[in-house]
């Protein structure tokens, strides 16, 4: 089972280079079938993008939304980092999350 969208591209990738060194031995490797695997490929490609991009951003929406109405319970939370010169700034006061 594939686990991520980088994961189902390496597949799709390895199944073409497969389809091309079989080609490549039977002899019918030709530039159009070169030109459709790139085809396939660049579709089935753009689709892994797309769907990553959705999913990163409803997952990112999902935290957002639990972390302004739920009850901080698996929320992200916020780190402070110190400036150039070692201050972390306004502290948050009693009533701030």
């Amino acid at each position: 089972m594939v686990s991520g969208a980088g994961d189902r591209l390496t597949d799709v990738v390895a199944a073409v280079v497969e389809v091309a060194a079989e080609a490549g031995e039977a002899g019918t490797y030709t530039v159009e079938t070169a030109r459709a695997m790139a085809a396939v490929l660049n579709k089935v490609a753009v689709r892994v993008v797309i769907d990553a991009e959705v999913r990163g951003f409803s997952s990112g929406w999902r935290e957002a939304m639990e972390l302004v109405t739920g009850d901080g319970t698996g929320a992200a939370r916020a780190a402070r980092l110190p400036g150039p010169d070692g201050d972390l700034g306004p502290r948050p006061g009693p009533g701030d999350r």
